[in-house]
């Protein structure tokens, strides 16, 4: 039965804590000095998500050539009962949970199998946290939700303190964005929050065919390349910025020595940028590019490892019939 840990609210009175940062993470003026001031040009991909952002990605994920969303969820479809089964949560801790439309998968097995648990969604967005947890309160009326208003950049070391058996879910190949050695970094992270016969669910896109790759990052209805642009809204709004998004166009390329996909936004023109809150301008020539996003891809071998070197045993690796994408479930 779910853990009745008086830090759990009832469905009817869902309240956002917020989770205290474990150390500082650089804030849009500190990223914008650091990656646009010099070259080559970068902004870190969280500055996406704004209200406009986080829908254009929920149109991404149902486009035709975006297959790692529909890919997870059918992997999380089919074997949800057996994970379930296998880790026996108290509360299954989702970390960027997002609309935590997937991890809908997990309570359908839960209902099934006849398992109570709580649930746990940890976001930067307390909106998106309020209302998926109202539409899920909705749907499974049995399912306490203790949402987390945090930035796991910011480190998970003051995580709520929970006494049952946890999942710890992290899915949408969002590991892929972490460099190797800060993701490796991160399931360390995750793995020192764990105890004895806790679990860890990730997802993982797969490297394949880097037509396959490079279409799911420029698919036909620009539904991509506009939410690649929308960045350039929010440094205007947050930089009283001056960036003219019909001067840029999209650009998502495949890199085969690091197997990962580089998604850019390129200038049509040499253009004069002014940076109002860093009190700066920046001169972009015609080609020049910022890189906004990468997004690795893994093997079973480089899977196992990042894993493993974490201290976790492999217990189950759950892969597309097609080998487009990975489910590890892993223990302490």
């Amino acid at each position: 039965m779910a853990n009745t840990d008086p830090l759990i609210k009832a469905n009817a009175d869902v309240v956002c804590q917020v989770l205290k940062p474990a150390r500082p993470v650089p804030d849009i003026i500190e990223d914008a000095r650091n990656g646009l001031l010099s070259r080559p040009r970068t902004l870190p991909p969280k500055y996406f998500y704004d209200a406009h952002g986080s829908d254009l990605f929920e149109r991404i994920t149902e486009t035709r050539e975006y297959y790692p969303s529909r890919t997870e969820n059918e992997l999380l479809q089919r074997h949800a009962r057996d994970i379930i089964a296998s880790s026996n949560p108290d509360q299954i801790l989702e970390l960027g949970s997002g609309s935590s439309r997937k991890t809908q998968r997990l309570f359908d097995a839960c209902v099934d199998l006849g398992h109570a648990c709580n649930y746990a969604p940890m976001d930067v967005c307390e909106d998106m946290l309020l209302q998926a947890s109202q539409e899920l309160s909705g749907k499974y009326d049995w399912l306490a939700i203790n949402p987390i208003v945090g930035d796991y950049h910011a480190g998970l070391d003051n995580l709520p303190s929970f006494t049952g058996r946890r999942l710890f879910v992290f899915l949408g190949s969002t590991i892929g964005n972490f460099e190797p050695a800060a993701a490796q970094r991160f399931i360390n992270e995750i793995e020192k929050c764990m105890r004895a016969g806790d679990r860890l669910l990730l997802g993982a896109d797969r490297v394949k065919d880097p037509a396959i790759l490079e279409a799911a990052y420029n698919d036909n209805d620009g539904v991509t390349a506009a939410f690649n642009l929308n960045v350039l809204r929010v440094l205007n709004r947050e930089l009283h910025a001056n960036f003219v998004p019909d001067r840029f166009r999209h650009r998502a390329e495949y890199n085969p020595t690091h197997q990962r996909i580089e998604m850019r936004l390129v200038s049509e023109h040499e253009q004069h940028v002014h940076l109002g809150r860093l009190e700066a301008d920046i001169k972009l020539q015609s080609g020049e590019t910022i890189l906004t996003e990468v997004s690795h891809k893994f093997t079973p071998e480089s899977l196992q490892a990042l894993v493993t070197h974490s201290g976790l045993t492999l217990q189950e690796h759950y892969q597309a019939d097609d080998d487009y994408f990975s489910l590890i479930l892993a223990h302490k």
